[in-house]
């Protein structure tokens, strides 16, 4: 059966298409509210999960559904996307010349049931951002669906100076992992040779 992906991501169907695996699109609802004191990882986890199992509950029986959720880290402090062009600002502001953290959470869920869950982590550096290139990027209006608010896909590619780690995590899903995941249970055939 094909995969059920519970996202409306581009970057996500995109990733899926390149990686060969074949899915439909069923975006999720799911509440991304964090819980106070709620750590990163255990935060996409439990929001990937989320959107999955709510997706899995609506699908035929024996439906697989993959769900994602993507957040960036600085400081302790989750950037998820920015509410205004204001907030935007303060985001890239944080990020600018300096390191951080994207990570990424993958649920796969089945049956209204999770099955799976990881989390990924990439760290990622910017270069020094001027107030000029701060007010130029957030015009763009790329960064204002995406977790702290610039695409590495995009425009914003030219702020990063170096990646530690998945690149397709930052942009949204982790290629390799996801695959792994997928693999694991019986969801796509192993590439031959692939270690189970």
């Amino acid at each position: 059966m094909t995969l059920v992906l519970a996202s409306a991501s581009p970057r996500r169907r995109e990733i899926l298409t390149t990686l060969g695996v074949a899915f439909e699109v069923r975006p999720s609802n799911a509440d991304e509210t964090q819980r106070e004191g709620e750590p990163a990882r255990a935060y996409v986890q439990r929001v990937a999960a989320a959107k999955a199992v709510e997706i899995a509950s609506a699908c035929e029986a024996g439906r697989w559904v993959l769900g994602a959720d993507t957040i960036v880290v600085v400081d302790g402090e989750l950037l998820g996307k920015p509410e205004s062009d204001a907030a935007a600002r303060g985001m890239l502001r944080m990020l600018a010349g300096r390191w951080h953290e994207v990570i990424t959470g993958v649920a796969l869920a089945r049956d209204g049931d999770v099955i799976e869950t990881i989390a990924v982590t990439t760290r990622v550096a910017f270069r020094p951002l001027t107030v000029d290139m701060v007010e130029r990027y957030v015009a763009t209006g790329e960064g204002r669906d995406k977790a702290g608010a610039y695409g590495a896909q995009g425009i914003a590619s030219g702020f990063v100076r170096g990646i530690e780690g998945s690149h397709s995590n930052v942009i949204g899903l982790p290629a390799a992992e996801t695959i792994e995941l997928l693999e694991k249970h019986g969801v796509i055939a192993p590439w031959p040779g692939s270690a189970r």
